[in-house]
């Protein structure tokens, strides 16, 4: 498999990621339907990285940002710098692919019944995938995720399809389930895992997981973290501080 197209597969299953709160979404990868509350601001500053036998692959670092426009309504922009440092050929260093999405919640959570939401995203192509820092290719992501809380559980999942164009290219699928438990006012743990079908003509689809955990440090700030591997190997991980901000 090429370096570009080992990049375009790892940013995709493994640095997936979109607009989310400070108890749900990242440090995973599985979303949830929850947008960010009207006229509030989540801003993160983050890392992702991966690793396997054809090397190192991630983002550091990035920015990313999500704002409620209207209620049940969030809009979601990533800025990465993106790194590629295979075992063999050169090492790159640069702006990598633009995500712009919005989130929009059409069921809210009752006693019985879960919230629901649909998170459209689209990546559009601004890295260089000669050098491997990007996909080289818009592609798009309907997903549906919904979410359940019981008293200091959380749970959130479900899934979407990948329109992946360009040569040797295949649309795929991704399903993720998590589970989270908040321990105390400032700590949160939880665990995923999610599969992704093949998404390139030669390859499989891979089944990962993950253990984060999400630190409260005051209103403000928070501090999230995950890593995990997958059934077959590897490594990925996310590291980032998120500041949230907005009308009282």
């Amino acid at each position: 498999m090429s370096v570009t197209r080992d990049l375009r597969g790892r940013v995709a299953i493994v640095v997936l990621v979109g607009a989310r709160i400070a108890n749900a979404g990242p440090p995973f990868v599985t979303d949830d339907p929850e947008p960010v509350e009207y006229q509030h601001w989540e801003i993160y500053l983050a890392s992702q990285s991966a690793h396997d036998a054809d090397g190192w692959t991630g983002t550091a670092p990035q920015l990313e940002l999500n704002y409620g426009a209207i209620t049940n309504l969030q809009l979601h922009l990533i800025v990465p710098v993106a790194y590629s440092h295979p075992t063999s050929g050169a090492h790159a260093y640069g702006l990598g692919d633009v995500e712009v999405g919005a989130k929009y919640r059409f069921v809210d959570e009752t006693t019985w019944r879960p919230q629901l939401g649909v998170f459209p995203l689209v990546e559009v192509p601004t890295g260089d995938s000669e050098q491997g820092l990007g996909g080289g290719h818009i592609q798009v992501f309907l997903p549906l995720w919904l979410q359940k809380t019981v008293g200091s559980w959380t749970t959130y999942g479900g899934g979407g399809y990948w329109f992946n164009p360009g040569a040797g290219n295949r649309d795929w699928v991704f399903i993720g389930l998590e589970a989270q438990r908040k321990l105390t006012s400032m700590l949160a743990l939880g665990a995923e895992v999610f599969h992704g079908t093949p998404m390139a003509v030669g390859t499989r689809g891979e089944t990962r997981f993950n253990i984060g955990a999400m630190i409260d440090v005051t209103d403000h700030h928070h501090l999230l973290a995950s890593a995990g591997s997958g059934v077959g190997g590897g490594f990925q991980g996310y590291l980032a501080y998120q500041f949230t901000f907005g009308p009282d």
